[in-house]
């Protein structure tokens, strides 16, 4: 099943057509080659910017009790992992996960993303 995204007239383009756009209308191959890769949860984001790169930092927020009695909490942000890609890559990230998520809320329903509203009195 071929995978595709939106472009900026929200026309579904096939990801080898894709492809063949950014390599000169030539025929590419794709292998993955996962024997390196690593797993990693993330349960928070950091986006930041420079004028050629992106920068994306992802880890867990973690909760700390108050240490007084009176004191406040406090989250920590634990970053884990950054991943840097330029702004052509960010931006074909940005419309596959937007595809992405719009099918899976046409098949489950919305992603509330106010907890306070997620929650069953």
């Amino acid at each position: 099943m071929a995978e595709s995204v939106n472009n900026d007239n929200q026309n579904e383009i096939p990801i080898e057509e894709q492809a063949s756009e950014q390599t000169g209308q030539q025929q590419v191959s794709l292998r993955l080659d996962e024997r390196e890769m690593s797993t990693t949860y993330a349960n928070a984001f950091r986006a930041n910017g420079t004028a050629e790169e992106v920068m994306l930092d992802f880890g867990l927020n973690i909760l700390v009790p108050p240490a007084e009695e009176k004191g406040q909490a406090e989250i920590i942000f634990k970053v884990n992992e950054r991943v840097i890609m330029n702004y052509y890559s960010a931006k074909r990230l940005a419309i596959t996960l937007s595809q992405l998520i719009r099918r899976h809320e046409d098949q489950f329903g919305e992603l509330e993303l106010d907890a306070a509203k997620r929650r069953k009195e």
